[in-house]
């Protein structure tokens, strides 16, 4: 692995988070380190960075890459949907900027025996933390047809969901379904062969992983906690990389941006809701055709940044 790799939207993320030599910023998926090294650069000679990242090999890179920083980071082995927890033993309070970038790394997508990808043959794992005890090859050999079809459904958006689920589960019948490539070539088989740029496995293999992991669940919760350590004029910037996520997080952040939260036919604000983030990206930003050039899986990402402006007691309440 070339931990050398420049990250996406790197230079996008260094302009909404205005580093600032005394900061304090979260990059709360850190990955092999790539965007807080160029936070830390652009911080000195100062500023701190507190990594988070559910993959104990993804913060060895890490590591590794932030070493010359000395004592300039902090690197927490957890999930990022407790960061207030995790900071707060850290006794840290407040931060300055926070990152979200809910890509699958290519240390993940690269190792096949991470079970991620179906280039080439792996076990069915999926798992972002290699501690937890769900893994992929459980989904798919002991759920229901149903079950099957409503994960499909819900985490991939796949039209074939049912078709696939049932092909799936005839095929367990005579042996389990263990590896990734003989998974892949089920989902093929069962659907309709037609031209496009993506494999005809690759939703059912997003919605397992967000499935086996809980993204979805924990960007939900991870939003909350990262408002809610933000200081007065931090920012979050978060990159998503489907639909599901940037959904949320558009919400989200139109959700925390309104003056009002009273039903529609209220006629009479009654709510007293102040808002807690000012949005920046009126649209999502997205990667220039030089850097998609350079590295493809940065295709789909979509990068979004708010401003903390207030605290609101709405959130605190949820």
């Amino acid at each position: 692995m070339d931990i050398q790799h420049i990250p996406v939207l790197c230079n996008e993320v260094l302009d909404f988070l205005e580093p600032k030599s005394g900061g304090i910023y979260v990059d709360a998926t850190v990955g092999v380190g790539g965007h807080s090294s160029a936070i830390l650069a652009e911080s000195s000679p100062n500023g701190r960075i507190i990594g988070i990242d559910l993959d104990a090999d993804a913060l060895e890179i890490s590591r590794a890459r932030l070493h010359t920083f000395t004592d300039r980071y902090l690197l927490i082995h957890g999930n990022f949907a407790r960061m207030d927890a995790l900071l707060k033993n850290c006794s840290v309070e407040a931060v300055d900027g926070i990152l979200l970038d809910l890509g699958v790394s290519s240390l993940q997508l690269d190792t096949p025996g991470r079970g991620f990808g179906f280039k080439h043959t792996g076990p069915l794992d999926m798992r972002m933390n290699p501690r937890q005890s769900l893994l992929a090859v459980q989904v798919v050999n002991d759920s229901a047809v149903e079950t099957l079809v409503d994960i499909f459904k819900r985490y991939g958006e796949e039209r074939f969901a049912r078709r696939i689920a049932y092909r799936i589960v005839q095929a367990r019948q005579k042996e389990p379904i263990t590896t990734t490539t003989r998974l892949a070539d089920i989902v093929k088989a069962a659907i309709p062969q037609k031209a496009s740029r993506i494999h005809p496995a690759t939703r059912v293999f997003q919605a397992l992983r967000i499935y086996v992991n809980a993204e979805l669940e924990n960007l939900d919760t991870g939003l909350d906690a990262a408002i809610s350590l933000l200081k007065p004029g931090g920012c979050l910037c978060v990159i998503t990389f489907h639909s599901l996520e940037d959904r949320i997080v558009k919400r989200r952040f139109q959700r925390c941006a309104r003056t009002c939260i009273c039903p529609p036919k209220t006629p009479v604000c009654i709510c007293e809701h102040e808002p807690s983030l000012q949005i920046l990206t009126k649209r999502p930003v997205l990667p220039a055709a030089g850097e998609v050039q350079a590295n493809p899986r940065a295709r789909s990402a979509k990068l979004r940044a708010a401003r903390k402006i207030a605290f609101s007691p709405f959130l605190a309440e949820n």
